[in-house]
């Protein structure tokens, strides 16, 4: 155990709520099972059933459903293995080289298995960045399958998804869209009604949740398509096997944090309002944060300041989400983050490998050092690590 910590590595995983750990002790106590005729069963499907009404809120998804699985890359394989399976062959199955290796891997997958074909956009390599233009660009008629990353765990640059979903279903209205959303949830609001897509993921331990499960939300339409099932069972389940409330019951409890952090800085009574206001609260101090690393704060220089330090994206990206990336000349980037830690500043080494080669490799890149905050990180712990980053890039 390190101690006291700065911690910006908040990408590879949240602070958990300690609401979410207690609640995480009293479930995996409980012996009853769900489905019984019983008042603990009964409370366990009352637990699951809130859990999914608070994450229709939260998230803004008036149809549809919600359920959870393995993890978020398990559940992306999962939406996109059964839309490909569920279309017409000799189609189009859309994604670009800016997505995590979780879509892309399932799309080069189940696109040939299916007969189709994957056809990926590149992404600007200096900004980080696809958009709704490059959509255009590439989506025909026979478009069947699009996949879009939300937010980059690499650079983290967000995409406009519902001017990209929009772009696509003006080509194409039936195309099904599903949405990498991971490394997004926990910077900002979520809108499923306003994206109009088809899939929508997350991984729960990076938005103050715990380990251990994925949260994926399905379209009516997509619910509908052949999916693997009980025989006999309801059509329209998903969901595989015994669920685990104790994990449903961690999504109420982030989703009481985020209602509760929207009534500190608004007014608004209605619940949805309080989620909007607190994405949005959550934005403005992160980029507040983003701003201060890149700039400086007080008398210590930016990293932009620092002549041998270099930021991927650029200086000035306004798709930036709580999350800085950079390299410095002359110092390995693994020693960089080795540097960092001895000084307890948590950061993260992002290799130019499977995961994040798509990013690194086009700029020549073998690594960077990957700085992500979150809205509970303050600005004097930026001034932390600005004042030994000065140090490194010396």
């Amino acid at each position: 155990m390190q101690g006291s910590r700065v911690f910006f590595e908040n990408a590879g995983g949240a602070l958990t709520l300690k609401s979410v750990v207690e609640s995480a002790h009293q479930y995996a106590a409980i012996p009853d099972n769900q489905g019984r005729d019983n008042p603990g069963s009964h409370e366990l499907v009352r637990v699951i059933s809130k859990a999914k009404d608070d994450m229709r809120a939260m998230m803004n998804a008036s149809t549809g459903q919600f359920f959870v699985g393995e993890s978020g890359t398990e559940l992306l394989f999962r939406l996109i293995m059964n839309a490909c399976l569920g279309v017409a062959p000799d189609g189009i199955v859309l994604g670009s080289t800016v997505e995590h290796p979780a879509t892309r891997s399932a799309c080069g997958r189940w696109s040939k298995i299916s007969n189709n074909k994957h056809v990926i956009i590149p992404h600007d390599d200096a900004k980080g960045l696809v958009t709704a233009v490059d959509y255009a660009a590439h989506v025909t008629a026979d478009t069947r399958v699009a996949t879009i990353l939300h937010t980059s765990p690499v650079t983290g640059m967000g995409m406009d998804v519902s001017a990209i979903s929009a772009a696509i279903r003006a080509v194409s209205p039936d195309c099904f869209i599903i949405v990498d959303g991971i490394q997004h949830a926990a910077h900002g609001m979520i809108d499923i009604d306003e994206y109009d897509v088809d899939g929508y993921v997350i991984s729960p331990y990076k938005m103050f949740s715990r380990h251990g499960y994925g949260l994926a939300w399905i379209s009516d339409r997509l619910t509908a398509l052949p999916h693997d099932s009980l025989a006999g069972g309801p059509e329209e389940n998903w969901e595989m096997g015994t669920r685990d409330t104790g994990a449903y019951a961690a999504l109420s409890e982030v989703a009481d944090y985020l209602e509760w952090l929207g009534s500190q800085v608004s007014s608004d009574a209605d619940r949805r309002g309080k989620f909007v206001a607190a994405g949005k609260a959550i934005h403005a101090h992160e980029k507040s944060l983003t701003d201060a690393m890149i700039h400086g704060t007080g008398n210590l220089p930016g990293l932009a300041d620092m002549e041998k330090v270099h930021i991927i994206g650029g200086v000035e990206n306004a798709a930036r989400e709580g999350l800085v990336s950079v390299y410095v000349d002359g110092v390995a980037s693994a020693d960089v983050v080795t540097s960092l830690n001895a000084q307890g500043i948590r950061t993260h080494l992002r290799k130019a490998d499977h995961y994040s080669g798509n990013i690194l490799d086009p700029l020549g890149l073998d690594g960077c050092v990957r700085v992500s905050m979150c809205h509970y990180n303050s600005e004097h712990e930026v001034a932390q690590f600005l004042t030994v980053m000065k140090d490194i890039s010396a």
